[in-house]
């Protein structure tokens, strides 16, 4: 599956993403997304937070 943003042919450096179900995740848990969103704006907890660009494989 395509993605919503561009796939990289390299990851993220200081994004450690472990979601192997993402279009984005390479090896050794990097996220090779050209950016990513997390959501929503007025989050107060890491708990309410969510990765917008994942896409599944």
């Amino acid at each position: 599956m395509q993605g919503k943003v561009e796939k990289r042919d390299h990851h993220l450096p200081g994004v450690k993403c472990i979601v192997n179900t993402c279009h984005y995740y390479e090896q050794g848990d990097h996220c090779s997304a050209s950016k990513i969103e997390i959501q929503p704006r007025n989050a107060s907890h890491s708990e309410e937070t969510d990765c917008a660009t994942f896409a599944p494989r």
